[in-house]
C-alpha cells in the first residue's frame, strides 16, 4: 500500500469518529500516562480541537507538560484487534479567544458545549502534530509523517456554513435520503443534519452520533461539492437540482 493511500485511510478514520481517548501527562502520579475520553472536531487546517474545563486533571497535565496524544478508534466490533487505530501524538495548545472558526465549527457536531467555556470555564486547545501512528489491521502498522496527515479544509468557516445551512434548511429529505442509502439510523421527529463538509466527504449527526459520508473523488469548490452531491442523489434515484 502506498504512502498517499495508508495517509487517506487513517485521515478517514479520524474524520469520522469524532470522540478519542486523550492522553496525558501526570502530575499527580508522576511519569505515568492520564487517559479519559474526549469528543474533537478538525479545524480549518485540519487540526483536532478539544475542549477541555480549566479545573480538568487534562488542563493541570497539559500546563505542566503539553505532550499528549489522541488515539481514535474505528467504529464499534467485537474484536477491536480488527479495525483501524490512530494514534495522533502531539503539542496541546491553547486556543486564542478571538478564533471565532474554530469554536463555530466544534458547536456544530457538539451543540450542547456552546456554553461550556462561558458558564462552566472551559477553554479549546488545538492538537499540533509531531507524528501519527496508523494499524490498519493485524499486521499493518504504519507511521505517517504530520505533513502527509494533515489535510485542511478547502472551505473558510462563511463558505461552508453556508452549505450546511442550505442543505439543512431547503433539502433535509434528501440528507434523509443519504441516511437511508447509508443505513444511517434516525427516529421522527428527531432529524439527521449536516454538520460538516470538507475536501474528502461531509459529516451528519443524528443526536449525538457523528456519521461519515465520503465523496467519490475529492471536492475544492463550493460549486463541486454541489455538483457531488446531486450525483450522490441521482445514482439512487433522488431529486436534488440546487
Amino acid at each position: 500500500m502506498n504512502k498517499t493511500q495508508i495517509s487517506i485511510d487513517a485521515r478517514n478514520i479520524f474524520l469520522s469518529e469524532y470522540q478519542a481517548v486523550l492522553s496525558t501527562h501526570s502530575i499527580d502520579v508522576s511519569g505515568y500516562p492520564f487517559g479519559s475520553i474526549v469528543p474533537y472536531c478538525l479545524n480549518k487546517v485540519g487540526l483536532p480541537i478539544i475542549l477541555i474545563s480549566k479545573i480538568a486533571q487534562h488542563t493541570k497535565n497539559i500546563i505542566s507538560n503539553t505532550k499528549v496524544s489522541l488515539l481514535v478508534i474505528e467504529g464499534n466490533a467485537d474484536d477491536s484487534q480488527t479495525v483501524g487505530r490512530v494514534t495522533f501524538l502531539g503539542d496541546a495548545e491553547l486556543v486564542e479567544k478571538n478564533d471565532n472558526d474554530s469554536a463555530e465549527r466544534y458547536y456544530n457536531y457538539f451543540p450542547q458545549s456552546r456554553d461550556y467555556h462561558k458558564t462552566h470555564d472551559f477553554n479549546f486547545y488545538v492538537v499540533k502534530p509531531v507524528r501519527i501512528r496508523f494499524i490498519k489491521g493485524f499486521g499493518q502498522v504504519y507511521w505517517i509523517e504530520k505533513n502527509n496527515f494533515q489535510l485542511a479544509n478547502p472551505f473558510i468557516f462563511e463558505e461552508e456554513q453556508g452549505m450546511l445551512n442550505h442543505m439543512n434548511i431547503d433539502h433535509i429529505d434528501t440528507i434523509r435520503h443519504y441516511c437511508d442509502i447509508y443505513n444511517i439510523y434516525y427516529r421522527m421527529p428527531q432529524l439527521p443534519e449536516m454538520v460538516g463538509i470538507d475536501s474528502e466527504g461531509f459529516n451528519l449527526r443524528v443526536g449525538s452520533k457523528i456519521h461519515r459520508i465520503k465523496f467519490v473523488e475529492p471536492v475544492t469548490t463550493v460549486n463541486a461539492v454541489r455538483r457531488a452531491l446531486v450525483q450522490m442523489a441521482k445514482n439512487y434515484d433522488f431529486g436534488l437540482e440546487s
